[in-house]
């Protein structure tokens, strides 16, 4: 690559990063003023990415525009520590989710989970009550569960739903408690639970009770947080690989700011 070009591609480069660190921020700020306690704990990061974001590029941008190696070599060094980090976030995703999977329920088109299914540090961070307790409000106030019987205006149209992994574990009972279901949102808790497990007594037809205390809601919580962080490994590997092309053109960069450099020198 040519020395102007790698100049004048990391120029660009983080000039557009730091418009959308501009955006990260003021997403941030908006966030501060939401009134959702769920979402209002991702504040503090979230700005603090945007923040981390702007400095980065301001240090490439200035030191691409004005010719500055010790700039540059600032840039790259950064730029090689945030690499080891995706490679080391990564690698603990994968292996943090590369247990669980679900069960199908006969008759239905939905899967159960079990807790036990998913890595020890799922189970201990879900079972630690402060993380609990925190989740469980976020989950009470979402609409997965309240909208069940408005999507599913009938049972026929409920036992052939889909259910999402919280909305199996968190919204109902155990399918071994044997519970007959009136509709979507109601089950009928007379009958004396088939099986043994604790959920079938932790399960309460009100809407703020449901099965939140469920070890089966923890692992359809698990199972959505394992769908989730996948996703973002794969977006980190993509990641890794554009990071990687720009690093390469930063060396280039700073290459062709030291021979700048040292050509003003020598005049």
């Amino acid at each position: 690559m040519g020395s102007r070009t790698s100049t004048f591609v990391i120029r660009w480069v983080n000039l557009l990063t730091m418009l959308l660190a501009f955006g990260v921020i003021c997403y941030g700020i908006w966030m501060s003023t939401h009134h959702d306690e769920c979402h209002k704990y991702l504040t503090l990061p979230v700005m603090g990415l945007g923040a981390a974001i702007l400095i980065i590029s301001l240090i490439g941008f200035l030191g691409a525009l004005k010719d500055l190696p010790i700039l540059l070599w600032i840039y790259l060094l950064i730029l090689c520590l945030i690499l080891v980090g995706i490679l080391v976030v990564t690698a603990l995703l994968f292996i943090v989710t590369s247990n669980g999977s679900g069960h199908y329920v006969s008759g239905q088109r939905y899967k159960e989970f079990k807790l036990q299914d998913y890595s020890s540090w799922y189970q201990k961070q879900l079972n630690n009550s402060q993380n609990w307790r925190r989740l469980k409000s976020c989950l009470v106030k979402s609409e997965d569960c309240k909208t069940l019987p408005k999507l599913y205006k009938t049972l026929k149209e409920y036992k052939n739903a889909e259910l999402s992994p919280i909305e199996a574990g968190c919204c109902r009972p155990p399918s071994e408690c044997g519970y007959p279901a009136i509709n979507a949102s109601y089950y009928d808790l007379s009958f004396h639970p088939v099986s043994g497990n604790r959920d079938c007594k932790l399960y309460k037809n009100s809407p703020s009770i449901k099965c939140y205390n469920c070890d089966s809601c923890k692992a359809g919580v698990a199972q959505h947080l394992r769908t989730e962080w996948r996703l973002v490994a794969i977006f980190d590997v993509i990641l890794f690989v554009v990071l990687s092309a720009l690093y390469f053109v930063g060396c280039c960069a700073r290459r062709s700011a030291a021979r700048a450099r040292s050509a003003k020198a020598r005049r």
